[in-house]
């Protein structure tokens, strides 16, 4: 089984006390972070842009998890500043050239993945298999975070892993974005996900001390840096127990 990996969401992190949530991370050997680019207009939201992009290779060297929610990505992919260790996100339902919008990833050299909303049909990415390396399921409708599940998504990712199984595809990474609780990280980690967005519902467990999604590891992080009323944990203390097995 693949090694399991953590790409943090930024959109839930503290903007004045970012430093220090980063310092942690670094610290703690966070895989990713996962940087939401939203349009207003292919989601019904504004989201982290092309300066907080620059801004945050400035702060840290970890690798950017780039999950562009905006209609006709291809177009605008020299705007944001791809590294070759980012993962590059661009939405199945943005582009009607979803083909040559992976294509048009190539030259950057990063890994090239592809959403898809909880509507869409698994069987519509037949086609570009070979110019992914990975899908990004989406748990819940793209653009606001805190959402709960879309229940019909557990049975997908079943159905994704048996999917590409009987592709030969095994090799395709599978990253699930989206009310990653501690239930339904183990329900998807036993469908074949090895990378989690980490949002507004690991938040609250690695500051709680419950184990964290799909883990029977607890976090040992006392709480005491929780910020209720932004919903965000500026230190993200306790981190060193977030392992997802």
């Amino acid at each position: 089984m693949r090694k399991s990996q953590i790409s943090a969401s930024m959109m839930c992190s503290n903007l004045v006390d970012l430093q220090a949530t980063i310092d942690v991370f670094e610290k703690e050997k966070v895989e990713y972070l996962h940087i939401d680019v939203m349009d207003g207009e292919f989601v019904p939201n504004f989201g982290l842009g092309v300066d907080y992009i620059r801004g945050l290779r400035e702060l840290t060297s970890i690798p950017l998890d780039l999950h562009l929610m905006i209609k006709d990505p291809e177009y605008k992919l020299p705007w944001i500043g791809i590294h070759k260790e980012d993962i590059v996100t661009i939405h199945y339902e943005s582009t009607f050239q979803v083909q040559r919008a992976l294509d048009y990833l190539v030259p950057y050299g990063c890994k090239r993945f592809l959403a898809i909303n909880p509507a869409t049909p698994i069987g519509q990415i037949e086609e570009v298999l070979d110019y992914i390396d990975g899908v990004n399921l989406l748990m819940v409708n793209p653009g606001f975070a805190g959402q709960k599940i879309v229940p019909s998504t557990l049975r997908k990712a079943e159905k994704l892993q048996k999917f590409l199984q009987e592709m030969h595809r095994e090799d395709i990474i599978l990253e699930v974005d989206g009310n990653i609780t501690k239930e339904h990280g183990a329900t998807l980690r036993s469908c074949g996900a090895s990378i989690f967005v980490a949002g507004q519902s690991c938040w609250s467990l690695w500051i709680s001390g419950q184990s964290l999604p799909g883990s029977e590891k607890k976090s040992g992080n006392s709480g005491k840096q929780w910020n209720k009323k932004k919903n965000c944990l500026p230190g993200m203390h306790g981190l060193k127990n977030r392992r997802i097995l």
